[in-house]
């Protein structure tokens, strides 16, 4: 019966993130800085909340949407935080980002459809894309710093183009656009029927003051899609919970979308969610900020060539000058020198490696020992 299945099914691979990951499981000894999991528990405030929705019997049923509570919780966030200005009607609770990107594809796109997608990218957004029978299209950053390239991106456009996903602080780089790269989205998206899909799950992330979205660009608003997640900032990884925020002129259709993948998402983790935005994770930050200066210092003792995260806990070295695909490079660094971490084609851009450190600074001292004995021994090999 193989055959009669889904053949958009078949045109995407699974992600090589997870295979990395078991192979590191499946070897003995071996360290891994591939998934991008905190290694610090949900705060006990958050688990409290829903420990009590639990016990007061807030186990049934929930809105499609969400609660109306959370929804305004959120519309206070957002305000406060960005400067975003959406409704309690216009945001929908989701079970992670996760579910967000695929109720925003499945919405806008129809079988033919381009998505512009810059790389390095989360592979997730091609293979969504390809599930939606659309097209992606690749903007390659690295040539430009991981930044906005105008004459490359609008190249790219054409007829058919219905969406772009932007991804910033980016998974896997940790960059952020700058404000000349939004200046350029800006110019070039506005007054065309494009949506503007801005993965912002990293938002909290951010080493400095400098960050923006293009979802502040109030002209736009009819063709934005935000998504969020509490995830990432909050250690809430195994919760699955997120939320989409739109104009109120096409929630309806999310909403439907939404309700038809998963009804509603569990209702004692709403309230998880609504104490979580109380929560400040800047010990969480100043702890990757610690890790992040110091994988960064152990990779230029090496010789890599490596660009600052400014947010999330990436970061992309090149390993172009070895002279291996970075498939192969990944292979040879468990087999050799166990070690774990997650080859750039995985995010479209070939040439360089992932390494996530959100881990404790033990374990990322040695997994850099042991990366910088297997570039040693490849350097010597050359």
């Amino acid at each position: 019966m193989r055959e009669f299945l889904n053949e958009a099914l078949f045109g995407i691979q699974p992600s090589a993130i997870r295979k990395f990951s078991q192979l590191a499981k499946e070897t003995p000894g071996c360290l891994s800085l591939t998934l991008g999991e905190p290694d610090f528990a949900t705060p006990l405030p958050i688990c409290e909340a829903a420990n009590r929705a639990m016990l007061a019997g807030d186990t049934h049923y929930i809105a499609n949407s969400g609660s109306m509570e959370l929804r305004k919780k959120i519309v206070g966030f957002e305000k406060e935080k960005d400067g975003l200005d959406y409704a309690p009607t216009e945001i929908v609770i989701t079970t992670g980002a996760t579910e967000a990107l695929f109720t925003a594809f499945f919405t806008v796109l129809n079988p033919g459809d381009e998505v512009i997608i810059p790389t390095p990218a989360f592979v997730l957004y091609e293979g969504i894309t390809r599930v939606c029978r659309a097209t992606p299209v690749f903007l390659d950053t690295a040539e430009d710093g991981f930044q906005i390239n105008r004459a490359k991106l609008e190249a790219l456009i054409t007829p058919k183009t219905k969406a772009i996903i932007l991804n910033t602080p980016n998974n896997p780089s940790g960059c952020i656009y700058n404000q000349n790269s939004l200046q350029i989205l800006h110019d070039v998206l506005q007054d065309k029927p494009i949506f503007i899909l801005c993965d912002d799950v990293y938002r909290q992330l951010v080493y400095s003051g400098e960050y923006h979205s293009l979802a502040e660009y109030t002209d736009l608003r009819k063709q934005l899609i935000v998504i969020q997640s509490f995830s990432k900032p909050y250690a809430m990884t195994g919760w699955r919970m997120g939320y989409l925020m739109a104009d109120g002129e096409i929630m309806d259709r999310l909403e439907l979308v939404h309700q038809f993948v998963v009804t509603s998402t569990p209702a004692p983790f709403q309230k998880a969610c609504e104490e979580a935005l109380e929560y400040d994770p800047k010990e969480f930050l100043e702890s990757y900020r610690r890790r992040r200066d110091l994988v960064v210092g152990r990779l230029q003792q090496m010789g890599l060539s490596v660009t600052v995260p400014e947010g999330a806990f990436y970061v992309f070295p090149s390993i172009e000058k070895f002279g291996l695909d970075s498939m192969t490079f990944c292979t040879r660094l468990v087999q050799e020198a166990g070690l774990a971490v997650t080859p750039g084609s995985c995010f479209g851009t070939e040439g360089y490696i992932r390494l996530s450190y959100c881990t404790s600074d033990e374990i990322l001292t040695a997994a850099m020992d042991r990366l910088e004995g297997f570039v040693k021994k490849l350097e010597q090999s050359r």
